[in-house]
């Protein structure tokens, strides 16, 4: 009788893959469904909703910068950087805030926008959303697996950096474009 083998380590990656393609799947189909409300986040100081979800996803990407550059010092990628020791706390602080500041931006654009699809800019701002918070599940579930192939965190963290980065273009660059920097 053989022994039970152990998992592969590219095997570890189906159930937070499946996970991950469940939260996606999730958003897409709430946000297709749901009847757009218009309205969902507003804050004061802030000249409409737009200008909160430009401002907030604007400051995301400047904490996810913070996450890629901390990642590259951390990692030895850097070699002129000695990684001091407080970069792995600035690393999953910055982490933690640029995904804090998705989250009002997310529920407004689903619960007041929806999954919308009249032109390609929204379409594509729409995909890249459910597979952003997708792929960030993905990424959250495998850091807690042990024997990850090495490849596999910093292929998640620059597929999350990649999408958001596409949602920003999509949306507040787009916003900014348009209607100006203001508050």
């Amino acid at each position: 009788m053989d022994p039970v083998q152990p998992a592969t380590s590219a095997g570890l990656l189906v159930v937070p893959a499946l996970v991950g393609c469940l939260v996606a799947l999730t958003l897409g189909i709430y946000g297709r469904l749901h009847s757009p409300t218009g309205v969902a986040v507003d804050i004061a100081g802030f000249s409409s909703p737009g200008t909160v979800k430009a401002w907030l996803a604007s400051a995301a990407v400047v904490f996810a910068l913070v996450q890629v550059g901390s990642s590259l010092v951390m990692y030895g990628k850097v070699p002129w950087i000695a990684a001091p020791s407080w970069i792995g706390v600035l690393h999953r602080w910055s982490g933690r805030i640029a995904f804090i500041l998705t989250v009002p931006v997310v529920v407004h654009c689903l619960y007041a926008l929806g999954f919308q699809t009249y032109n390609v800019r929204v379409l594509v701002h729409s995909i890249a959303g459910c597979l952003f918070f997708g792929t960030f599940t993905v990424k959250m579930l495998s850091l807690t697996r042990r024997g990850m192939p090495g490849w596999v965190l910093p292929l998640l963290g620059g597929a999350v950096f990649a999408l958001l980065v596409l949602l920003w273009f999509t949306s507040a660059f787009w916003f900014f474009s348009v209607f100006g920097f203001r508050r």
